[in-house]
């Protein structure tokens, strides 16, 4: 039934795949033209709706109530979710585990792509549960945990499809044996599926990083076990309350999606992660507790998401304006909460060439403060740009920056209940803190020797500490191709001299290959085969043919 429906949009995301253009089956503007003209104040009231009342999940294992969301403008949700035990969810996992194995692949991917078209039509009140738990102001909330989290979801279910069908299921073979009849045997391949995943959830963003392993997972048969971080329960929820619902109709089990509530005085996600059935683990975090997976959970495959240093290399320009309105977004978009945001700029110490003459390294860093204020002048604009800080720890961050370096720009807040906008600090090459993560909105720029040395040090690293992204403005070709190489010995994406409207910041599906696990910011990538494909084994079965 799904799978007929949904099969030319599976059809076209494969194509997608290989093509690597844009393509999206999700509209990303929030209007009501393509989504209804009521769909914006149906959202909002669906979302009003769910505030201060239990969370239901039709037969979900439940041995009490849990929750404690306060979004980030001020409200607290009042949400209690269904929560169970660990013994409660491992043993409903496992007993939906067999029979989600032996489905047909065609009515998992089916039911799949039935729950994205559910969630992208409920896109509004994605939109506002995104929103209202992580901060995100809502033209970002809408797309990020709508649209482009139901395109990473997506890309996942095509590859996983493609992945599961590169080889056929059944085979012939036949050896020659000279003068004596040759040996046949029909071999038949069976897929088997890892076992039990679990996702653990991030505050930030709570669908956009979860999505891909959630959907991986149980395109290729594997149960999926969804801890949302304790502040951003309700998107996650949201979720696998529609996937239960659909698998319901599309006859699976559907204990095979659980959702694992826990509070921040007593998480479950290290016991969760080391339980002995646990076979499949996407996390997005801290490096710490990555580490920590590392070190604990080995019994289980480990796809990460962690921390980096995203750098900006200035060398030179052939528009210091555009530039500078450029990375101004990219330092303040969400006021710096994304695994993608720039913190370190290297500009040469000796300063830079640019269409508007030669700036000295005082002068770039000016110039990039003067396009923030410029930016965010207008208190309406900076509020749909900035959004509000996810966690407190988040502000403290901002405060305690200040004292490492020489204030090029204060950081500020805005009328939002948490908002901090972004600090700019002069810092020294010799600075180690400048190796660290500082999530949020600070921004170090740092002089270098030259333009090479700057390319140099940036690279360097992202391979040593790992980055998500990096970015590049210079006018020699040389040079650009040099650093190219270099970036990509590193590890990470390079966007060289952007400027309007696309932003270092951003990764589309379908194109982008986001992280590439090929430093220590993380060693899974969004979407490529080595995601998909270790979520499941072939095991064979043969026998002699005889007539």
């Amino acid at each position: 039934m799904f799978w007929d429906r949904h099969f030319p949009v599976l059809e076209a995301a494969l194509a997608a795949l290989h093509k690597r253009e844009f393509w999206t089956p999700y509209p990303e503007i929030p209007s009501g033209k393509i989504y209804g003209e009521t769909a914006k104040q149906d959202g909002l009231n669906a979302y009003e709706s769910l505030l201060n009342k239990p969370f239901i999940l039709a037969d979900h294992p439940e041995s009490t109530r849990s929750g404690a969301e306060i979004s980030p403008y001020g409200t607290a949700l009042g949400i209690t979710y269904p929560a169970a035990t660990i013994e409660q969810l491992m043993d409903a996992a496992n007993v939906a585990a067999d029979a989600f194995a032996q489905t047909d692949a065609k009515a998992r991917i089916g039911a799949l792509l039935e729950a994205l078209a559910r969630l992208n039509r409920d896109s509004f009140l994605m939109g506002n549960a995104v929103m209202h738990t992580t901060g995100q102001a809502f033209a970002m909330a809408f797309q990020a945990g709508g649209p482009h989290a139901q395109d990473r979801a997506l890309e996942a279910v095509a590859m996983a499809w493609e992945e599961m069908n590169r080889f056929p299921a059944d085979a012939l073979w036949e050896k020659p044996q000279g003068k004596n009849p040759a040996l046949r045997i029909e071999k038949h391949w069976t897929l088997v599926p890892e076992g039990i995943a679990l996702a653990i959830g991030c505050n930030t963003f709570p669908t956009w990083n979860s999505f891909p392993g959630i959907f991986a997972s149980l395109a290729t048969g594997n149960p999926v076990i969804v801890k949302p971080h304790p502040a951003a329960v309700l998107p996650l929820a949201i979720a696998v309350k529609v996937l239960r619902e659909v698998f319901a109709e599309a006859n699976l089990p559907v204990n095979a999606i659980l959702l694992a509530v826990d509070s921040a005085e007593a998480p479950i996600a290290d016991k969760l992660a080391v339980h002995s059935d646990i076979r499949l683990i996407d996390y997005t975090g801290s490096s710490a507790f990555g580490g920590w997976l590392r070190d604990h959970a080995r019994q289980a495959q480990l796809f990460t998401e962690e921390a980096g240093v995203n750098t900006v290399t200035i060398a030179a320009t052939d528009n210091f304006k555009a530039m500078a309105d450029n990375l101004a977004f990219s330092f303040a978009l969400y006021s710096g909460q994304m695994c993608t945001s720039p913190q370190n700029v290297y500009i040469p110490a000796d300063g830079i060439e640019t269409d508007e003459g030669h700036k000295s390294f005082e002068q770039v860093a000016q110039g990039l403060s003067d396009a923030i204020d410029r930016l965010l002048a207008d208190p309406d604009r900076a509020a749909g740009i900035c959004g509000a800080i996810a966690n407190p720890a988040t502000l403290e961050r901002v405060q305690s920056a200040r004292k490492l370096g020489r204030i090029i720009r204060a950081s500020a807040s805005l009328p939002a209940a948490r908002s901090a906008t972004p600090l700019i600090l002069a810092m020294q090459e010799s600075d180690k803190v400048t190796e660290d993560e500082w999530f949020g909105p600070v921004i170090f720029v740092i002089p270098a020797k030259d333009a090479t040395s700057a390319i140099t040090t940036a690279s360097a690293l992202a391979r040593r500490k790992g980055a998500i992204t990096a970015a590049l403005y210079d006018t020699d070709e040389t040079r650009i191709q040099q650093a190219a190489i270099a970036f990509a010995r590193g590890g990470v994406n390079l966007s060289v001299n952007l400027t309007g409207n696309i932003f270092v910041n951003q990764s589309a599906a379908f194109s982008d290959f986001h992280v590439t696990g090929a430093n220590p910011a993380g060693n899974a990538c969004l979407t490529d085969t080595a995601f998909v494909a270790s979520r499941f084994r072939r095991a064979m079965w043969r026998r002699p043919v005889t007539n």
